[in-house]
């Protein structure tokens, strides 16, 4: 999403900034979020609702692995990813630590992406209205498609991992992500487009929230990140230190 050219700074001509691409990110955005209503559209006019041929024989492969053990495993993940704790401890835990190092526009950016999500997902879910698999381990609310759970883990990973530019937030991202994803189809809580679905929203919406950002973010990313009870003594970054205002 970025470039290595630097941008000047009109005060004292010293590069403190790498140009940011964002029109690729932003179509690309914006094509997953169309994507993922024109898979809403598709199950209501063609399948009526009912699950695709690909999303019953995974449910019936699921079914056979049901033991106590990836019970608990799963139920785990269920409970991180939805309720009070997926919906507001979890996002407002990050948001608190963002602020808490100095990162204003991060957590802004953080909150207002899984906001969005999170709301995109409620109205497609009515909109589409698809029934949830019957063999249920769970008790869920109305509406199967998309998953609230996995897409506010896809757009945990990809927030994060545009925040923390490291392989490992990514690595984790996604493996936190697929786990979800098992998670929610073992349960029996959603059929696998709906996860599908939950991935490519939630990330889409991540990237386009992004974008007004920014610029924004980028600049913050350069500071010293320190908690805010400890002197700030200055601003570096890839370019080297960005002097004092």
């Amino acid at each position: 999403m970025e470039t290595t050219t630097p941008a000047s700074d009109p005060a004292g001509g010293i590069p403190v900034e790498r140009r940011l691409h964002r029109r690729w990110p932003v179509l690309g955005a914006v094509t997953a979020v169309i994507v993922v209503v024109l898979m809403g559209l598709v199950i209501v006019v063609r399948e009526r609702g009912l699950p695709f041929s690909i999303d019953e024989e995974w449910l019936e492969e699921l079914l056979e692995l049901r033991d106590p053990f990836w019970d608990g495993a799963a139920l785990v993940m269920d409970f991180l990813g939805g309720g009070l704790m997926g919906v507001f401890v979890v996002p407002g835990l990050i948001v608190v630590t963002l602020l808490i190092y100095r990162r204003p526009w991060g957590a802004g950016y953080y909150a207002a992406a899984t906001v969005l999500s999170a709301a995109l997902v409620q109205i497609i879910k009515n909109v589409v209205g698809r029934p949830r698999p019957e063999d249920m381990l769970v008790t869920s609310d109305f509406g199967s498609f998309p998953s609230g759970h996995v897409a506010n883990a896809a757009t945990m990973a990809v927030a994060l991992g545009i925040l923390f530019p490291r392989v490992w937030v990514w690595v984790a991202g996604v493996l936190y992500t697929v786990l979800m994803l098992l998670s929610r189809t073992y349960l029996g809580a959603h059929w696998l487009t709906d996860t599908i679905g939950g991935i490519v929203l939630g990330a889409g919406v991540a990237v386009l929230v992004w974008a007004p950002f920014a610029a924004r973010l980028h600049r913050e990313r350069r500071l010293p990140h320190r908690p805010f009870w400890m002197p700030q003594t200055g601003s570096r970054g890839p370019d080297g230190p960005a002097g004092s205002a």
